[in-house]
């Protein structure tokens, strides 16, 4: 039982509300979330009472043959349990008026309390801000996992992030940690270039006429279009390679011309969790937003109460926020 201290809005909660993508309901929404842990199973190992902790939306179970493959951030099982709207330990926990209600993602966190499986949330040093903390369970692990994992980008080489949402800043930062020596920031609004210039971007452009020249290691689609995913296979040097982590509509798709995929030998690939193992690279982020060196307050663009989640919403729909952090404790 975690006790939900602070909890950022994501388009995946938004899917579920206007209907994007298809979860079994009602549901409780919210999927990125840190907490403290109020009380736990005899069962439970990792955690115990008192614990800070951040949750993760994808349960790694270890045993199913993408997690012992090494790749947990594949996993069957806890994919399973997320798209039935259940803990990956089997089954609902909540309800309504005597009605069954799902969890999302397995956490549900857009509420004072969570009932989660332990594979749901992993634990980090006590007293750090929750309001920060948040956004290393989604945002983080996608943005700057896609950058150190899935990229695996390397000292030296030049990285392109397309979309400069929270995620796609996470990018950023990624690269940055992973000793890019140049980091082009893409948006097709002006307003979030500064940010990224910030958070250490070395150049940044308005998506269209003012694009840089091709030529680029690697390229990071993090706006979730198409528009997005061919301005990152123009981007890329021969040999070149398109991570792309933005989630389209399910119905979005996108002609690649075979011949120059071919002849150019790019490479691209999907980007799920950002490649991450979550016991292992939630810790690591979070050692290095203790040294400074990854300013998480800086993805957060609001910080709300509960009650003001719709107004939240409407935002998130229009494009005009980063993460907005739901503070239960301020409430």
């Amino acid at each position: 039982l975690v006790r939900i201290r602070a909890a950022s809005l994501c388009r995946s909660d938004l899917s579920v509300v206007n209907g994007a993508r298809v979860w079994p309901l009602p549901m409780v929404i919210g999927h990125e979330a840190a907490g403290s842990v109020d009380a736990a199973g005899s069962g439970v190992r990792s955690v115990r009472p008192g614990d800070d902790v951040v949750l993760v939306y994808l349960p790694q179970c270890g045993g199913c043959p993408r997690c012992r493959g090494g790749q947990p951030w594949l996993c069957e099982t806890g994919a399973s349990a997320n798209r039935k709207g259940e803990l990956i330990t089997g089954g609902t926990r909540l309800a309504c008026r005597g009605e069954p209600v799902h969890h999302h993602m397995g956490l549900a966190a857009f509420a004072e309390y969570a009932l989660v499986a332990e594979a749901s949330l992993v634990k980090i040093p006590a007293g750090l801000p929750p309001q920060d903390t948040c956004v290393f369970g989604c945002a983080v692990l996608c943005g700057a996992g896609s950058a150190v994992n899935t990229a695996a980008v390397r000292t030296g080489e030049s990285v392109a992030v397309i979309g400069l949402g929270a995620v796609g800043l996470a990018a950023v930062l990624g690269a940055r940690s992973a000793g890019a020596a140049r980091i082009a920031a893409l948006d097709r609004l002006e307003t979030k270039l500064p940010l990224a210039l910030a958070l250490g971007a070395s150049e940044a452009y308005v998506a269209g006429p003012g694009e840089p020249a091709p030529g680029f290691d690697h390229a990071i689609e993090a706006a979730g279009s198409a528009d997005g995913f061919a301005l990152a296979m123009r981007l890329i040097r021969r040999g070149g390679r398109v991570t792309t982590l933005g989630l389209p509509g399910p119905d979005v798709v996108h002609a690649l011309k075979l011949a120059e995929l071919v002849a150019n030998g790019a490479q691209v690939q999907g980007s799920y969790l950002g490649s991450c193992n979550t016991q292992r690279d939630v810790p690591r982020f979070i050692d290095l937003y203790g040294e400074g060196k990854f300013p998480a307050a800086s993805l957060v663009s609001h910080r709300i109460g509960l009650e003001a989640i719709n107004e939240a919403l409407d935002r998130l729909a229009d494009g005009l926020a980063l993460r907005q952090v739901i503070e239960f404790d301020a409430a």
